[in-house]
């Protein structure tokens, strides 16, 4: 089973980002999406069931997203999804990504997210963080 081909974001996940963008001085939409990817995955719930329009103009391939290292955050979506028992298969993996993708743009955003460079390497460092990301990949 592969990564989806591309990954495209709505229209409030783009202003959201574009926020971001301005608060962090993080200008490339990939870096600021792996952020948010992963905030999300180390949150112990799991997202929400929505529909999430794809109705920006904000569209990069897998390859981009993940900056090279595909295997990783496929790895970590195949072992949350499993985790969470989300059918690993294609077309749920696809939509499971979208979920996480989006709960964590709007993590990065609201209020638990960070209002400079500073306070969002601040929470990379939060020690739950970072040891839900190392029990992922380690189960991959």
């Amino acid at each position: 089973m592969t990564p989806p081909d591309s990954v495209k974001l709505s229209e409030r996940a783009k202003t959201q980002l574009i926020t971001m963008k301005r608060r962090t001085g993080i200008q490339n939409w990939n870096v600021l999406c792996r952020w948010a990817f992963c905030m999300s995955i180390a949150e112990p719930s799991k997202p929400p069931e929505e529909d999430i329009p794809a109705d920006s103009s904000v569209e990069m391939t897998w390859k981009t997203f993940s900056g090279g290292a595909e295997d990783v955050y496929w790895g970590m979506l195949i072992a949350r999804a499993e985790e969470d028992g989300v059918p690993v298969e294609k077309q749920a993996l696809g939509q499971y990504f979208r979920l996480h993708l989006h709960r964590g743009v709007s993590y990065l955003a609201g209020t638990k997210g960070a209002s400079n460079l500073a306070e969002l390497i601040k929470l990379a460092c939060e020690p739950d963080v970072r040891h839900k990301g190392e029990a992922l990949l380690a189960s991959y």
